[in-house]
């Protein structure tokens, strides 16, 4: 099971002076269970691609797959149900008046139970870090990190297989960042659940994706694993991108002593390289 986007091409208003090729011949797959990262400059067709994987676009060329069902205007809403797709900023789309009303408002047309309900919620508050306390909560009273979570309890509540986030941690602090980002990993290893992450994070990306998707100027121009995707540090530079912060420093480093493994692009990984390499010394 996977999502596949086969040779898709989008074009904003054609036909009009304000034409703007999005994607062009786009061709990616985002197999299921998988942590999955798209990195590219701002305009570069990131957001466009993530609105092909739930049917908000469809494409006007080319073709979509979710679980090998193709998505069509007869398919897409069924196929909805198994991909989430969270906005950047979310916390501006709530809109009920309490925590549990605003998480709970997708599932009214389920048919559950207010047991069976109630048991969805306050799981899905459970994994965001949401105590249940906060279930009648006014959604005025919260902090900016806190709807952050509310927004992404009320995707999560709805069962995806497939987790689309844009941006999820963008305008928090380090604390909120690191938060935000380990609930949604905590969701992959607990459920399994498929994450698609777009960040501008290099650091982000190189600690959580099993595969990295670059994009520029509409198109898919490198996919691999950090380590594919990262040893290209010239051709990253040349479309305006970097390597995470460690990885220079670790080249620079890797001047003095050569003996240094090659491949390193997290902080953890660094630890680990020098520890082996001084005899288990550093902890």
């Amino acid at each position: 099971m996977s999502i596949k986007v086969e040779n898709v091409f989008y074009t904003y208003q054609p036909g009009t002076p304000f034409e703007n090729r999005a994607l062009t011949n786009v061709s990616v797959e985002i197999p299921e269970g998988s942590f999955v990262s798209i990195i590219g400059h701002t305009g570069c067709g990131k957001s466009t691609l993530l609105q092909h994987f739930n049917g908000l676009l469809m494409a006007e060329q080319g073709s979509v797959y979710v679980d090998d069902v193709l998505m069509t205007k007869k398919t897409v809403a069924e196929l909805r149900k198994k991909v989430g797709l969270v906005f950047q900023y979310p916390e501006y789309q709530l809109f009920e008046e309490t925590v549990y009303k605003d998480i709970a408002y997708g599932l009214q047309r389920e048919g559950l139970t207010t047991e069976e309900e109630r048991g969805r919620v306050l799981d899905a508050m459970r994994i965001v870090g949401l105590d249940e306390e906060m279930a009648e909560r006014s959604i005025y009273d919260l902090s900016g990190g806190q709807k952050r979570r509310v927004a992404l309890a009320g995707i999560i509540v709805m069962n995806p297989s497939y987790l689309v986030l844009d941006e999820p941690a963008a305008g928090l602090d380090p604390a909120g960042r690191e938060e935000i980002l380990g609930y949604i990993k905590n969701l992959q290893k607990e459920r399994g659940t498929t994450i698609v992450l777009v960040s501008h994070s290099m650091e982000d990306v190189a600690k959580l994706a099993d595969k990295i998707i670059v994009m520029h100027q509409s198109e898919v121009i490198m996919e691999g694993s950090a380590s594919e995707v990262f040893r290209n540090e010239e051709k990253l530079t040349e479309i305006g991108l970097a390597v995470p912060q460690i990885t220079v420093l670790w080249n620079k480093l890797r001047r003095s002593f050569p003996n240094l493994p090659e491949d390193v692009y997290t902080v953890e990984a660094a630890k680990k390289a020098i520890s082996e390499y001084m005899g288990g010394g550093v902890k």
